[in-house]
């Protein structure tokens, strides 16, 4: 198979995420150049490549972190790229990071209550979301613990509850399973699920390939800072450019 990226596969639900265009450059790096995607309603996409291919830059240039140097995202419609991260998780789209952070001296649904505090300034209306989240994560037992004391797993799942307190159409999750045990993984992969069933689309970074190939509807594959394929899991892993990316192919059902 040829290289498929600009391929436009026949997808159902409204457009609600357009990358069109998109470079960043830092100093004499090139790291992204003229990135084209799409993210529709109720769609779970994978985004994947080689380490340096450009994924976390991608993500931090729509999600706000910093400004793309060339390129628009839209979300809606609506530009949101330049704006501060802030403005674009109020608009709608929201994301974790490789490495958790939480507030460690703060409870853990005080930590989910920063995401709530997006839309909100009252503490108990941000309480009620944070909660509600968290019981989504299955961490609604150890609401009043303190973030420090929580494993790596569940570090990830208190990620997740900020991030959907925010009350996203779209979330980013950057490699969020990574340093889980495959029962984590299993239960991470179910809310995923969850959350699309609810409504949420999804762009996920993941190096589990048997994980990301399974639960995405569609996959985006970035080489050296450029999109070089896009389409279903099972058409992607045929992909002339991306088994020579990856230096090898992959087996979707191993």
């Amino acid at each position: 198979m040829t290289n498929m990226d600009h391929q436009s596969p026949e997808r159902d639900g409204e457009t609600l995420l357009t990358v069109e265009g998109v470079g960043k450059r830092f100093s004499g790096l090139q790291a992204l150049q003229d990135v084209d995607m799409t993210v529709n309603s109720g769609e779970i996409i994978g985004l994947i490549g080689p380490n340096g291919a450009g994924k976390t830059t991608l993500f931090n240039c729509i999600s706000g972190a910093f400004p793309p140097t060339s390129g628009t995202v839209t979300l809606e419609g609506n530009v949101i790229s330049g704006l501060p991260a802030h403005k674009v998780a109020r608009a709608g789209l929201a994301r974790t990071f490789q490495i958790t952070r939480p507030l460690e001296e703060l409870t853990v649904v005080e930590n989910a209550m920063v995401g709530a505090h997006i839309h909100t300034r009252r503490r108990q209306e941000a309480r009620e979301i944070a909660l509600e989240n968290l019981e989504f994560v299955g961490l609604s037992d150890r609401a009043e613990e303190e973030a420090g004391e929580l494993t790596v797993g569940a570090q990830k799942r208190l990620e997740l509850a900020r991030a959907i307190s925010t009350r996203p159409k779209i979330l980013l999750l950057d490699e969020i399973m990574a340093g889980l045990t495959p029962q984590e993984s299993n239960q991470m992969l179910g809310l995923f699920r969850q959350l699309r069933e609810r409504g949420t689309s999804l762009l996920i970074i993941e190096h589990d390939m048997k994980a990301i190939m399974n639960i995405s509807d569609y996959v985006k594959v970035l080489d050296q800072g450029q999109g070089i394929a896009f389409g279903k899991p099972n058409e992607v892993v045929e992909d002339d450019r991306v088994i020579e990316a990856y230096i090898g192919g992959f087996d979707v059902d191993a």
